[in-house]
Parts: structure tokens; sequence; C-alpha cells
């Protein structure tokens, strides 16, 4: 009798053994690490170089690749957005000429502080020749909207992460100017393509204040501090013809 409850302990002390080893497993599995894909994304961890992970050095090189091709696109959208106001002017809209020349002032803003941090970097600052195309008006609000629409939700995002990968925090001060302030022009544009689409493009704002750090765009009253920069608003830059 007492070798039999000997082994029904053992035998017992075992069981729980196993289940305790289970349990701890189970626990521990949601606290680790997914394994890396095959190929790096934006914001994947850094690791050592072949470990499926992203260097430093790799977040570096990629921050500095995103932000070229962003001081292009925004190089390319001030001139484009300048074109455009032409047009409008042509068609008989100078209040939809007086948004497109506010826009492109500040991508033009967007454009430099991208300019500066590349330089910061040590990058040699590629020659432009924006090659866009000029339609209607209406055709041309189109564009903006969809160019827009893409920095806002794909664009900026994935070179925010990046950037933050790199822990590059001039890069993700000048990704954070444009992006924030795309979110403004984007609404911008939409309303002024409702309006003409009823023929009521006149009332659409006269004036617009630039913030010459952000490019952030205001078409009415502007706050004592810009909300993006908190640059001063004395600061501001009127646009207004």
């Amino acid at each position: 009798m007492k070798k039999y409850t000997i082994f029904n302990t053992l035998v017992i002390m075992l069981a729980l053994a196993i289940i305790s080893c289970d349990s701890t497993a189970e626990k521990n599995q949601g606290l680790m690490v997914p394994e890396a894909t095959s190929k790096p994304v934006a914001g994947q961890q850094l690791g050592e170089a072949g470990s499926g992970k992203l260097s430093l050095q790799e977040a570096n090189a990629a921050t500095a690749t995103n932000l070229l091709t962003a001081f292009n696109g925004e190089t390319t959208a001030s001139a484009k957005y300048a074109a455009y106001a032409q047009k409008a002017k042509q068609e008989g809209y100078p209040r939809l000429a007086l948004l497109f020349n506010a826009t492109s002032r500040s991508e033009s803003i967007h454009a430099d502080n991208h300019k500066a941090v590349l330089e910061e970097m040590g990058i040699t600052i590629p020659i432009v020749t924006p090659e866009f195309k000029v339609g209607t008006s209406r055709e041309n609000l189109v564009d903006a909207i969809a160019g827009e629409s893409y920095e806002i939700a794909t664009m900026y995002p994935e070179f925010l992460t990046m950037a933050n990968a790199a822990d590059n925090q001039l890069a993700l001060v000048s990704l954070n100017y444009a992006y924030k302030t795309e979110m403004k022009h984007k609404p911008l544009y939409e309303n002024a393509l409702a309006m003409l689409q009823v023929n009521q493009v006149e009332t659409l704002p006269a004036q617009y204040l630039i913030c010459p750090t952000c490019g952030n765009t205001y078409d009415g009253a502007a706050p004592k501090r810009c909300r993006i920069s908190m640059t001063d608003s004395r600061r501001f830059i009127t646009i207004n013809s």
C-alpha cells in the first residue's frame, strides 16, 4: 500500500510538471518576436547584416533614398500646381488659381526642408526637371487629389516609419511637416472640385496663409502659432493674388 501511494505521488508530480511546462510555453508564445519576412519592410526591426532584419546602415540608406524621392515629388508638385494655377486663370477661375498658387508655395517649402536634411546627411542634391501634363481645371483637381491621397495613405507613412527605424530626427521632422500639410491640402482640393462641379468656384477663399517653416496652409483666419510647427503666425506668407 505504501509503495502504491509513493508511485501515485510520483505520477501526479510528473503530470503537473508537464502541464506547467505547456502552460508556460503557451504564455511565452504571445511574447515571442515574429520571424522576419524574407523581404525587409519599412519599420522592420534593426539587426545584424544578413539576419533578415534591417541594419541601422540600411535604414539610413533607405531614408536617404526616400528623402530624394520626396524632394523630387515636392519639387514637381510645386511646379505642377503653379502651372495648374495658370490654367485656372485662363479658364476664368481666379479663386481656384489662388488655391493652386498657395499649395505650390507650400510644396516648395517641403522640397526645401527635404533638401536641407539631405545636405545634412552629405547627400548630393540632383537637379530635378519636373514632368507633368496640364489638363482642364477639373482634371487638374482630380490629379491633385489623387497625388495628395497617395502621399497621405502610402508614401509619407512609409517614409516616416523608415526614418524612425533609422532614428533620423531631422528626417522625421521634415517628413512629418509634409505629411501633416498634405492632410490639409486634400480637403481643400476636394472642396474646390465640389464647387467647380456646381459652378460656385467664386465662393472659394480669397486668401491663404502659409507657414514658412512647414508649409501648413490656412484658408481662413490662422491661429497665433502654426498648429504643426508652432511658428509665429506673424511670419506667415499671405497668398491673395
